[in-house]
């Protein structure tokens, strides 16, 4: 089933899952806070949906037939970076970690509060707008040959744009607006999103991982680690 007409906020929701009770659940609270829903059984069906274009957020189960929900992101991190949130009763840190691994924007275990999960959504669509990274969209920061605008919420290496999740564009921006200074985990989570603290620190080392191995194809790394503290933004002539 689908709610045809687009809610208030102007976002299409898609919701995979295979238990109709949860798909039920989720739909009423998004619902109600004018998104838009779509809904998807499994893994094979919610790519068609992607590939028909109009979705915003994925809201995706992990256990689901046909396809799991692992292998969803894998398919759909090969050319977007549509912001997915994963849903699922696999809650041990190990899956989280995976999750984020893969591309994932945030994760919500079962059994869940609605109201949490619609901030969630919240929380990831503003990150993904750009409204939540930093103040000023006209502002656009750069280290050696990485550039990061703002106005089109957009990572580039020499021209050359890089998809990065909501939640990668948040931390590099962090890290870009404050050249040189060393930011502590807690640090980036508060900086990162200063309205939508969401994250955690212990995922911050993820989401850095997956910034860097974006980059290695053209040989730059704009983010140093300093070992007990944090991360900084490097010294442009050393990356």
């Amino acid at each position: 089933m689908k709610l045809e007409k687009a809610g208030a906020l102007g976002a299409r929701i898609l919701v995979v899952d295979d238990e109709r009770n949860i798909r039920d659940v989720v739909e009423y609270a998004l619902a109600r806070e004018g998104y838009a829903v779509t809904l998807a059984t499994n893994g094979v069906e919610a790519l068609d949906r992607i590939a028909s274009g109009g979705i915003d957020l994925v809201v995706l189960d992990i256990l689901m037939p046909e396809m799991d929900g692992l292998a969803v992101c894998r398919k759909i991190r090969e050319t977007s970076a549509l912001p997915i949130i994963f849903l699922s009763s696999r809650s041990e840190e190990i899956d989280r970690v995976l999750g984020l691994d893969l591309g994932s924007d945030d994760y919500v275990a079962k059994p869940f509060s609605p109201r949490e999960l619609v901030s969630r959504v919240k929380s990831v669509l503003r990150r993904a707008s750009g409204r939540g990274a930093a103040s000023g969209d006209d502002r656009k920061y750069a280290c050696g040959d990485v550039e990061l605008n703002l106005t089109r919420h957009e990572v580039a290496v020499r021209g050359k744009k890089v998809e990065m999740t909501a939640t990668e564009f948040g931390v590099l921006c962090a890290l870009l607006e404050h050249p040189g200074r060393v930011l502590s985990r807690a640090q980036l989570v508060d900086r990162a999103y200063r309205h939508d603290n969401v994250i955690t620190e212990r995922t911050i080392d993820t989401h850095v991982r997956r910034i860097r191995a974006k980059l290695r194809p053209f040989n730059v790394d704009p983010i140093e680690t300093v070992h007990g503290v944090g991360y900084k933004a490097r010294d442009p002539d050393t990356i």
